[in-house]
């Protein structure tokens, strides 16, 4: 067992991120937990949330960990704290900051390698220190934490382990216990514990494997009697990409899996206990065989946790998962709150008011870099969104071929007879993905001179897990036309701003919601596809009250949603099963609210989305299932 003052202790602990809640509703979400039966709240650390650009530390609103993690107090919930470097988490290249992967020579991610261990060291010479007044020996709520994450699936570098195991020792002393979590193998456990050191090996497995075997190998790896049965990541549910159906799994089964852990005292944190949303550009992503086997994760959080991405509770899961809490708990179950009010604000009417490359004038001059070669976003310093790479070629008459080998992650091809980005006609010809990279077939625009190329580039989230983490972003070879290398590249940095983040440099959004006068031009009045604006009004009267909504992008292509200046993140209804952005009320206002889109296709052809009050993941090819793992 685990002891707590003096007493035996049943951790029954549930992963709750702050990072994918707005703060505003942290208490909330908490208190729902709460009701679930839950005496521990474990939260990963992203450290690229709180150093989006190296030497600017955020720990202020959604980054604001010191907050979050004095409010679990509050409400008497003890603390796992996932302090990285590295959390996987769905989240972008794993919490990484992406400033990581512009140091040249490359550094070596979760290694031993000294470049890398220095970034650790200036990142955990802030953090430490900030979390050490919170730990439960100071007063605190933090019970452990953890060092690393899953590594043994990962790597087999114990200077690295150790080292870390060093670093947090020396911020955070010797009586706080710091934890592992690994797969349940033996393989991953030799690899990812830190014997000897005294750091406690926890343990995740598949829902459903029989859990008893795994706590008993699970013991060969912690110190004699110090081996208390934990899996520190029980699913209650699992991830999906885009083009997936959505995961499902069966309430009961999840109940019953969970009740084989808890009737012989086995301690347990369900991941997720809520999972929340993938707010702005953090969203994470898988590979499959190989690099191109690309596979991003959808903006929804949900994880069809027993919390659901709008704090919903009234559910199987949440009441199969309760139920078998309630029996092991030895505190009476807090009652449970009745689900958030959600509105549907009725249809929104957007208008175009502005084509990306009419907009691109705007964009301030240090945004535009000139290179022999196309660059990596990183190298640029546009750690996401999108990249307009442009230069010239000399076509053929019966058209040209264009070749990309290697581009992160979906670029869209376009050609002009003007070398100003911002003047003449520009002609959409294709779109080249990493995971299904062709030739384009490039048509002789019959310019009078050379025929100018644009490509679009979206970097639509960093790898998160497995061996190809080293996930730069943009065009990462050169670009054939018709068999030979193009040169002279301008690369054009698109400013959207991320979560967290005061909309900056002349902002664009901003920008495109005021530039009316644009429809007026000849260009678009012939087109009705490519990468546009569309700036829409709702209204909440004041009489009423401000509530959750959810806003349908049925009938649209793929592109990034704003509400009043605030990254609700992606959508891309035609790959699916996301239909749905979930807008929480503390982004909402009475009076005026502000949808800005920005479409990368072609848009609804009623330029309509509508305010809907429940969520919808039936949209794409594939529909909702329930599996069993």
């Amino acid at each position: 067992m685990f002891w707590k003052d003096g007493k035996s202790f049943q951790i029954i602990g549930g992963d709750l991120h702050y990072f994918r809640v707005l703060p505003e509703y942290w208490e909330d979400r908490l208190l729902r937990a709460k009701a679930l039966g839950l005496n521990t709240i474990q939260t990963y650390i992203p450290w690229n949330l709180h150093e989006p650009e190296a030497g600017k530390l955020v720990f202020e609103g959604i980054a604001d960990l010191v907050s979050f993690l004095k409010l679990c107090q509050k409400l008497d919930l003890l603390v796992m704290l996932r302090a990285g470097p590295y959390i996987c988490g769905e989240w972008d290249l794993g919490g990484f900051p992406a400033w990581l992967l512009s140091i040249f020579p490359d550094v070596r991610l979760r290694s031993s390698d000294p470049a890398y261990l220095q970034k650790v060291e200036g990142w955990w010479g802030v953090l430490l220190p900030k979390v050490a007044p919170l730990l439960y020996g100071n007063g605190g709520p933090i019970i452990m934490v953890q060092i690393e994450n899953e590594f043994g699936s990962y790597g087999d570098d114990k200077v690295y382990l150790r080292h870390l195991v060093k670093l947090a020792r020396g911020h955070l002393g010797e009586d706080i216990i710091l934890y592992t979590t690994d797969g349940g193998s033996r393989e991953t456990l030799k690899k990812g514990t830190i014997q000897g050191h005294g750091v406690f090996a926890a343990v995740d497995f598949t829902t459903g494997d029989n859990p008893w075997p795994i706590f008993k190998l699970q013991k060969e790896f912690n110190s004699p009697g110090k081996s208390p049965p934990l899996s520190s990541e029980f699913y209650t549910g699992w991830l999906t990409h885009w083009s997936e159906k959505m995961a499902r799994t069966d309430a009961d089964f999840t109940a019953a899996a969970l009740e084989k852990i808890m009737l012989k005292n086995g301690s347990v944190v369900l991941y997720m206990a809520h999972g929340g949303t993938n707010f702005g550009f953090y969203n994470g992503a898988n590979t499959g065989v190989d690099e191109s086997d690309y596979k991003p994760d959808l903006t929804s959080y949900d994880y069809d946790a027993p919390i659901s991405e709008s704090g919903d509770v009234e559910n199987a899961k949440f009441k199969a998962i309760r139920r078998v809490v309630g029996k092991y708990s030895l505190a009476s179950l807090p009652s449970v709150p009745p689900n958030n009010k959600k509105t549907g604000y009725g249809s929104i009417q957007l208008k175009r008011t502005a084509f990306l490359f009419d907009l691109l004038g705007e964009i301030d001059s240090s945004h535009i870099v000139e290179a022999e070669n196309p660059t990596a976003m990183e190298y640029l310093n546009q750690m996401f969104g999108f990249v307009l790479y442009a230069s010239e070629y000399a076509p053929k008459t019966g058209g040209s071929k264009l070749v990309i080998p290697k581009v992160h992650d979906r670029a869209q091809v376009f050609i002009s007879c003007s070398s100003e980005v911002n003047g003449g006609e520009v002609s959409y010809v294709g779109t080249i993905e990493r995971w299904s990279n062709q030739a384009i077939d490039l048509p002789n625009a019959k310019c009078v001179s050379d025929t100018s190329l644009f490509i679009l580039v979206e970097n639509m989230g960093r790898v998160n897990y497995g061996p190809y983490i080293f996930d730069r972003k943009g065009i990462l070879s050169s670009v054939y036309v018709d068999g030979r290398v193009l040169k002279r590249w301008k690369m054009i940095s698109i400013p959207f701003h991320n979560l967290n983040e005061v909309p900056k440099f002349n902002p664009i959004i901003r920008t495109a919601s005021e530039f009316h006068e644009v429809s007026a031009r000849k260009k678009l009045e012939n087109k009705s596809e490519g990468p546009s604006f569309y700036t829409g009004h709702f209204s909440i009267d004041t009489t009423t009250e401000v509530t959750d909504t959810y806003i349908s992008l049925r009938g649209w292509g793929k592109g990034v949603a704003f509400v009043n200046e605030f990254n609700i993140g992606r959508y891309w209804p035609t790959s699916g099963p996301q239909c749905n952005l979930y807008i929480p009320a503390p982004i909402l206002r009475h009076g005026e609210n502000v949808l800005v889109i920005f479409e990368l296709e072609s848009p609804n052809p009623e330029l309509m989305v509508d305010s809907v009050d429940q969520p919808d993941f039936t949209c794409g090819p594939g529909q909702a299932s329930v599996h069993q793992f």
